[in-house]
């Protein structure tokens, strides 16, 4: 699972910003099913930001966001990115020259179930 949110953030915050998302990469990369993570600024633009975090699967992403610290320090902080869509799931992975493909674990209705119909993901997407 890949979290990728983007900041718009002026020049005279980012001293201030990259405080406060050295602390969120500090919790974040703490907790189990964490794998990495990184603050990368725009060689294009030098008011963009991304920050990236790798976990090992939605329930990681999920966990690492529970407790009370990370919901203190990191998602106000995730809460200022772009408003667009966060989190990714891996379906290519390359390692070494070698391209790995893995299964969808979203359902292919997984847009179109209402809550409490869906049983679980029979047909990945």
């Amino acid at each position: 699972m890949l979290l990728v949110c983007r900041f718009t953030v002026p020049e005279s915050d980012v001293e201030q910003f990259t405080a406060r998302t050295a602390r969120a990469l500090e919790l974040l990369t703490a907790q189990p099913g964490c794998r990495r993570g990184a603050l990368s600024r725009s060689t294009d633009e030098a008011d963009l930001f991304v920050l990236t975090v790798d976990f090992d699967s939605v329930v990681a992403y999920r966990r690492a966001l529970s407790p009370f610290e990370v919901r203190e320090h990191v998602i106000p902080l995730l809460s200022e990115s772009s408003a667009e869509p966060a989190a990714y799931e891996p379906l290519l992975v390359a390692d070494d020259g070698a391209v790995e493909k893995l299964t969808s674990l979203v359902a292919r209705d997984a847009g179109t179930v209402r809550l409490g119909e869906a049983a679980g993901p029979t047909t990945p997407r």
